[in-house]
């Protein structure tokens, strides 16, 4: 069965907006891939900093991290899921993505340019916005970098689920578009 990766920063647990929209999709999607999650808590990946460029300029990694990106590497999809946060994302997603941004692993450079190393074909980034911030507006900065580092490690196309202007909805309007957007998404898992 062909492997799937969750990326979960989804920093609210039982009140995400982000996560309603992501769990029945991941449900749908575990109908054909063998799904690991990686729940990103803020409490698990340490900033990559003077003591981490040292110690990988020394050649040293953390194995469990080395492993892990060696499975980003070797996933056959990846899914991230994140709120729209500070016109981005919540910053433990960009640690974790350093974290997992290893030469040789997820990354080489052939001289003039880097290759890509990872094998997977897709990826799903589901994202919810309280403003009405649509994906791609110039202020959305977290779809730029998702498709950058994307770039970087060799993934594949780039699919974006977003439910956008849920702060200043009604209640019945914010389900609404998380409803859509859960539409929008399990269209997405038909040929993911």
């Amino acid at each position: 069965m062909k492997k799937l990766i969750v990326i979960d920063a989804c920093m609210r647990d039982g009140e995400s907006r982000t996560r309603r929209i992501l769990e029945p999709l991941v449900k749908e999607l575990g109908k054909k891939y063998e799904i690991e999650a990686i729940v990103l808590d803020g409490e698990d990946y340490q900033s990559v900093g003077r003591k981490v460029l040292a110690e990988r300029s020394n050649g040293y990694v953390l194995e469990e991290i080395a492993e892990q990106a060696r499975r980003i590497a070797e996933a056959d999809r990846i899914v991230i899921a994140a709120p729209f946060w500070d016109m981005s994302f919540p910053a433990i997603l960009k640690v974790f993505i350093e974290n997992m941004s290893l030469f040789n692993i997820t990354f080489k450079d052939n001289g003039t340019y880097f290759e890509g190393l990872c094998r997977c074909e897709k990826v799903l980034y589901i994202t919810t916005r309280g403003m009405n911030v649509r994906t791609g507006d110039p202020i959305e900065a977290a779809t730029p970098y998702i498709k950058a580092i994307s770039a970087l490690w060799g993934l594949g196309e780039l699919f974006t689920v977003a439910a956008e202007n849920l702060d200043y909805s009604t209640p019945e309007e914010t389900d609404a578009r998380i409803n859509t957007a859960i539409a929008e998404g399990l269209e997405i898992c038909k040929d993911f």
